[in-house]
């Protein structure tokens, strides 16, 4: 039997291709988008989806959450800042943290009431390995889903009575886009003058490495599709599956 699924950040990357794979398997999907733009756009793509405009950031869309009746949510919509610590401007890294951690939080807890009046569902958080595991210049990001990991390993306890079980996924360096665009996101302010400026010849090397040799993002959708079916579920999921001992490797 076909289950309930809701998506955040559908418009791209792993969201869209996680609808797409999931209405190919008789789920009944609500992929949101930040915009109506991107809503259209996904509705004239993808007729077999109900695509609705859900800002996770907006009060107003939040609000309106509540009427979704789902078995599961996935939370995908996220955004990327890089830049090294000393110097990255505090807007950007409020503006990150809006969207990765508190836009999560506020989703979920938008969705949960009915999860918890039925006494089953699902939640999937998308953290990444920089959820446990954080490099140079990359800081930014990695705080937020050092965060996320935090929140979705105290709810998967919490929520395990009323029959709701939490996991996260946490991907390595896929081909999305994403990845590239935060990796420039940093050149968009980081200079000369910075505290951090002796260290500009490493930050672009680690820009480079990141988006070099990025993995094919139709594995984290096949793996989305594997936990929404999914009877019981790991605390995470790490894609590709080595980078699970690589992370051990890197905290011992």
């Amino acid at each position: 039997m076909g289950k309930r699924v809701l998506i955040t950040g559908a418009g791209s990357g792993f969201g869209k291709a996680t609808a797409i794979a999931l209405a190919a398997r008789d789920h009944s999907v609500i992929a949101t988008t930040e915009t109506q733009d991107q809503a259209s756009t996904l509705r004239a793509e993808a007729p077999q989806l109900t695509v609705e405009k859900l800002d996770i950031t907006s009060a107003e869309d939040i609000a309106g959450a509540g009427k979704f009746d789902v078995d599961v949510l996935i939370n995908n919509a996220g955004a990327g800042q890089t830049g090294p610590m000393a110097d990255v401007p505090m807007a950007r890294v409020r503006q990150v943290f809006e969207v990765n951690v508190f836009g999560t939080i506020a989703i979920t807890q938008a969705i949960l009431p009915k999860m918890a009046q039925r006494g089953s569902g699902r939640i999937i958080i998308v953290s990444s390995i920089a959820g446990v595991l954080a490099g140079p210049s990359f800081g930014p990001y990695a705080m937020s889903k050092h965060a996320l990991e935090a929140m979705g390993k105290a709810m998967r306890v919490e929520l395990a009575p009323v029959g709701i079980d939490v996991t996260l996924i946490n991907p390595g360096p896929y081909n999305t886009g994403f990845n590239d665009r935060m990796a420039a996101s940093m050149w968009e302010w980081f200079g000369a003058g910075a505290v951090s400026a002796p260290a500009t010849d490493l930050l672009r090397a680690i820009g480079t490495m990141v988006t070099t040799n990025q993995l094919d993002p139709v594995d984290v959708a096949n793996k989305l599709v594997e936990l929404v079916e999914a009877t019981t579920t790991e605390v995470n999921n790490f894609m590709p599956p080595e980078l699970r001992d690589f992370a051990k490797s890197q905290l011992t």
